[in-house]
């Protein structure tokens, strides 16, 4: 029976694991606090304890990097998460897949292709631009197996009130009250919905093509000023949605470490921002939930 371990537990670790064990695969979900999910094995593990981590790993076909330390803390906990986990990989043969996000491909001219330069100069781009190097340099000297999969913002059932389409959002918007958020809500910016992240995450661990690369979620792309107005039609309200002025982001950030990192971050937010999944649809038989269905199914956990 196929084994896999994945690290972490949060709105995409849980599901992965959940998932897995759902089809019939041995689970091992692992986290500092031990977190369970349903059908896996808890396992208490610092993640950036490569012994630790490699031990977890024992007997594994798969490795599921689905950590995410929080913004403040990247530049420390990131780089030895990431040397654990191919570590890991080394010793024990398992496959290593990676989640990962847009960040290194900085500021987009046009939309982002799995081979778009990876051109950021912002701190938490380089951290995992960097992170993702080190990957693919084990994968191709041959230490390692290695994907790694690259989704923009995420929503869903059970975002919290810290995702830029999470439960602040629809909450206000259901209320007919103002959502307030990063940048210029007008302009289009491309969604992945939580259920097609976990599906591209275990379409590419089952992927029996070349590895050693990256691969894009697929995502729908409307602006918040639309996904509004959509909310609005279907469930009777009136909410309106109004972009943060950058200055007042910039001035929370000289006091607050985490409005700091969203700050430096925002760019994503003031020109388009749109991936292009092309190639996960056709090599992974992965398409996008359709939108009304991902649009109602989150908006519907928060009235509920």
């Amino acid at each position: 029976m196929t084994h896999h371990l994945v690290v972490g537990a949060g709105l995409i670790g849980r599901p992965v694991a959940e998932r897995l064990a759902a089809r019939g695969d041995t689970v091992t979900i692992a986290t500092r606090s031990g977190s369970p999910a349903a059908g896996a094995t808890p396992l208490v593990l610092d993640a950036s304890d490569p012994d630790a981590f490699s031990a977890a790993a024992a007997g594994a076909s798969t490795i599921f990097l689905c950590t995410n330390p929080p913004y403040t803390d990247w530049a420390e906990q990131w780089p030895p998460i990431v040397g654990a986990a191919i570590t890991a990989a080394a010793a024990t043969g398992a496959s290593l897949v990676v989640m990962g996000n847009l960040y290194p491909y900085g500021t987009p001219r046009g939309a982002m292709t799995e081979h778009t330069p990876e051109t950021t100069t912002e701190r938490k781009g380089l951290i995992r631009r960097e992170g993702w190097r080190r990957v693919r340099a084990a994968h191709e000297n041959g230490q390692i197996r290695a994907v790694e999969v690259r989704a923009s913002d995420y929503f869903g059932p059970g975002s919290t009130g810290t995702a830029h389409l999470g439960a602040d959002f629809f909450t206000s918007i259901l209320a007919s009250t103002t959502a307030r958020v990063v940048g210029k809500p007008e302009l289009p910016h491309s969604w992945s919905y939580l259920p097609d992240i976990v599906s591209t995450l275990i379409a590419a661990a089952d992927h029996t093509g070349d590895w050693g690369r990256i691969w894009h979620v697929p995502s729908a792309s409307a602006s918040r000023v639309e996904i509004a107005a959509e909310l609005n039609e279907r469930y009777d309200c009136a909410g309106s949605v109004s972009g943060y002025p950058q200055w007042v982001l910039r001035s929370i950030g000289l006091v607050n470490p985490l409005m700091r990192e969203v700050y430096a971050s925002s760019y994503q937010f003031t020109s388009p921002f749109i991936i292009e999944s092309a190639e996960t649809e056709r090599d992974l038989g992965v398409a996008p939930t359709p939108w009304l269905t991902a649009l109602t199914a989150t908006a519907d956990s928060y009235r509920a």
